[in-house]
């Protein structure tokens, strides 16, 4: 037995380790496949939190190459790459996961195998990703491993809400809740909704879970644009959530944050596809008339008693 007080063996790490992890993904499938094939949306979320990829390289086919160089929040470099070995477009992804140092020295050698799953309109991402340590220090790094590919996933969720958002923010002069009656009154709204040059003719505004609000904008050209909302979620005066149709589709949430005295307000808009959001963009020039109609609430809240 060992002596009294005499300190505890030290416990050897393991020298491999493989973690598995599920989540699910507000997004379509075929969006979250790209995000792991397109270099331009992987560099965006590979890698553990403030880490940024000034190296992303994928050359996505059987035998084709990956390389990734991971920048960590002190400026240190950390090379990775491999091979893809297996492809199943839009449903499954194998290649070897080989970490280096900046000299080119392999430190650990894995294979990671990503499986996409349609749900309902979700994704399911499995991620199965086993390494064997090459080099003494090696067990550390793999006791990061679920938490370093944990905070890849969080960033990915981000970067896949992003891509399907506009999100418009502007700070007003005036209270939280007149900035809110001006969102929620119907005898407020239409004298300030919509960009520039715009109206609109109001049928219905039901502000209440499950109500609706209906109206039709007339463009400055003439052009009518039916509006058909209906209430999600209102929590007065701090939030309001709607969806919005026919044409474009979109879910909308709209916050109304008290900075000593002035409000803070985000309008973010939400699409099923990063596509549909930039067809609005494109199409409705939907920055540049969310930012003309908040400039238009500005000076609606301007002429109302504080």
């Amino acid at each position: 037995m060992p002596a009294k007080n005499s300190p505890a063996p030290a416990v050897a790490l393991p020298m491999e380790r493989e973690v598995t992890i599920t989540r699910i993904f507000d997004a379509p499938r075929a969006l979250v496949y790209e995000a792991w094939t397109d270099p331009r949306h992987m560099s965006q979320w590979f890698g553990p939190k403030n880490w940024t990829n000034p190296v992303c390289e994928l050359d996505v086919k059987l035998g084709g190459a990956w390389r990734i160089v991971m920048r960590a929040p002190n400026g240190g470099d950390y090379p990775c790459g491999g091979v893809y070995r297996e492809i199943v477009a839009g449903e499954r992804l194998v290649f070897t996961n080989i970490a280096m140092d900046t000299a080119g020295n392999h430190l650990l050698d894995g294979v990671t195998t990503v499986i996409f799953a349609e749900e309902n309109g979700k994704t399911k991402l499995t991620l199965i990703t086993r390494a064997k340590g090459l080099v003494p220090q090696a067990p550390y790094m793999l006791e990061g491993m679920e938490a370093g590919w944990s905070q890849s996933l969080d960033k990915l969720a981000l970067q896949l809400t992003a891509a399907r958002e506009i999100v418009i923010t502007r700070t007003f002069n005036a209270p939280r809740e007149l900035v809110f009656a001006a969102w929620t009154d119907p005898t407020h709204i239409g004298r300030w909704f919509g960009p520039n040059g715009f109206t609109i003719t109001m049928h219905e505004m039901d502000v209440r879970p499950g109500g609706h609000w209906r109206f039709i904008m007339h463009g400055p050209d003439g052009t009518d644009y039916l509006n058909e909302n209906q209430y999600l979620e209102i929590v007065k005066p701090e939030r309001l959530v709607y969806l919005h149709g026919p044409v474009p589709k979109f879910r909308a949430t709209v916050t109304f944050e008290n900075e000593n005295g002035k409000t803070r307000l985000t309008m973010r808009t939400t699409f099923a596809t990063a596509e549909e959001c930039e067809w609005v963009v494109k199409t409705y020039h939907a920055i540049e008339g969310g930012n003309q109609t908040l400039a238009r609430l500005a000076e609606f809240l301007e002429g109302q008693p504080k």
